[in-house]
């Protein structure tokens, strides 16, 4: 899995801090900007996050390039739906040669299983191939693709997603694979806009596990790990 922070919103927190004084202050534009220090942005940004005032919060854009990850993990991202997403096609990008897979840890650790699973993959490969070499469309050909079948895919959120989407992926009970693809992309944000995300993670940092009776026990260590990212 590859995830790389493409663009974002230049200058992020200060926007926000900038959206948010805006919205209190009688004074123009261009004096708000010109009055709002380092300093300022960070205190201005803990009093807007502490107060829920996340609406300002969308006017800063983040854009990823994630690689290495199966079709699986991108039908979950593509729920996610205050996002714009780019896919690789697998209808004019075709997987004759050999498409890529991602092996889930549990059967990679299990040698007879892992051996069968390549099997399959291999058995299915080499279907795929005969039937795009005997002019079947990619479009057609790709039914039997499975859902291991890695994929590429440029996400973009706005900074009030992000927080969202972190709160539910980076979770324990989150499946394991968008789990990890999360926390990479919240490494990623903390480094540009470290205010905006000082406590972003699951929903169990700054309360009770929302999980209830499914919670996975582990809460002191889960809030260690994201507060020492």
């Amino acid at each position: 899995m590859k995830v790389a922070l493409l663009q974002h919103t230049p200058e992020p927190e200060l926007t926000v801090a900038l959206a948010a004084r805006l919205c209190y202050s009688p004074v123009d534009i261009d004096e708000l900007k010109q009055k709002l220090g380092t300093a300022d942005i960070e205190a201005f940004l803990d009093k807007i996050m502490s107060l829920g005032h996340q609406s300002v919060l969308e006017h800063a854009s983040f854009t990823f390039g994630i690689e290495g990850i199966s079709r699986v993990t991108s039908h979950q991202l593509v729920r996610h739906r205050v996002a714009s997403y780019s896919q690789q096609s697998q209808r004019y990008v075709s997987h004759k040669e050999r498409f890529r897979a991602v092996v889930p840890p549990t059967v990679a650790e299990r040698s007879e299983l892992l051996a069968r699973f390549e099997a399959q993959l291999q058995a299915l490969h080499q279907v795929y191939g005969e039937m795009v070499e005997a002019g079947i469309p990619a479009e057609d050909a790709r039914y039997l693709l499975p859902n291991a079948t890695e994929t590429k895919i440029l996400v973009t959120m706005n900074g009030r997603e992000l927080l969202h989407f972190f709160e539910l992926r980076c979770c324990e009970r989150a499946q394991w694979e968008i789990r990890a693809m999360a926390v990479e992309m919240l490494k990623l944000v903390k480094g540009v806009a470290p205010t905006i995300f000082r406590d972003a993670g699951p929903g169990c940092l700054t309360a009770p596990c929302p999980e209830g009776t499914m919670t996975c026990g582990r809460i002191r260590e889960v809030r260690e790990k994201f507060r020492t990212m």
